[in-house]
């Protein structure tokens, strides 16, 4: 899962080295000069011809195939089917292979801001029941587990009606630090499995950072009922030993 959403990328440091010419000081021996000495001696021109010579020595490491390979994986900031850019703008968060939005960005979806790029937006609450019931964000899907998540996105994917709209998923837990990153590496893995590389029902997958937990503070307004129940409260400790059996 560590891939799902970065191809590795070359390191600038690997092509520079390809590009840059070595300086040599005027008083020393060119590869020309060398040459003909060696001609001179009796040494056969075509072994220092086959000598390698400064970019020769860089590129030995890496064939033209690898250099192609690797130029053509780097797909780190476009959408799982590498068809285009991600459109939300995107910020640090704990699992470096997924896309965070900030709660800002998440309210600016909410209000409409990217309507004219995004048909459909689903936001998928992974908590539990309770957590849900004492409060979400407005229009959030309750889907805690992994068979409801899989029937509801995957078993009748949405379509956009206007193809030049984009369909986008966000995910989230109480601090979308486990349970929101694990149902949306899932989500990756299941549409990989029922489509043909690199076609994806659901290219464009976003966390958000901090969950309900750091969302509900900022944005109350934005959440019904507006409040926050967090997954240890005291009066459904039996509700949370239940929903942790059911999702082992």
């Amino acid at each position: 899962c560590r891939q799902l959403f970065r191809s590795p990328s070359m390191p600038s440091s690997v092509i520079r080295p390809i590009l840059k010419r070595i300086d040599r000081p005027q008083d020393r021996d060119t590869p020309v000069k060398t040459k003909r000495r060696r001609s001179v001696a009796g040494t056969p021109s075509e072994e220092a011809a086959a000598e390698p010579v400064g970019d020769g020595e860089a590129l030995g490491s890496f064939s033209h195939e690898e250099i192609e390979n690797l130029l053509a994986n780097d797909h780190q900031e476009l959408i799982g089917d590498f068809s285009k850019a991600y459109l939300l703008q995107t910020v640090e968060g704990k699992h470096q292979d997924l896309k965070y939005i900030s709660p800002e960005m998440m309210v600016a979806v909410l209000t409409g801001q990217f309507s004219s790029l995004i048909e459909s937006c689903v936001i998928v609450d992974c908590r539990y029941p309770y957590e849900y019931e004492g409060g979400h964000i407005k229009g959030a899907v309750n889907l805690p587990m992994e068979q409801d998540v899989e029937d509801f996105l995957l078993k009748k994917p949405i379509v956009p009606f206007d193809a030049s709209k984009r369909v986008i998923v966000i995910f989230h837990c109480e601090f979308s630090s486990e349970r929101g990153p694990r149902m949306c590496r899932f989500v990756r893995e299941k549409d990989r499995a029922c489509n043909e590389y690199p076609h994806l029902h659901y290219p464009e997958l976003y966390v958000l950072k901090g969950g309900y937990r750091e969302f509900f503070p900022q944005y109350q307004t934005h959440c019904e009922p507006q409040d926050y129940r967090p997954m240890h409260h005291e009066d459904f400790k039996e509700d949370l030993r239940k929903f942790r059996l059911k999702s082992r």
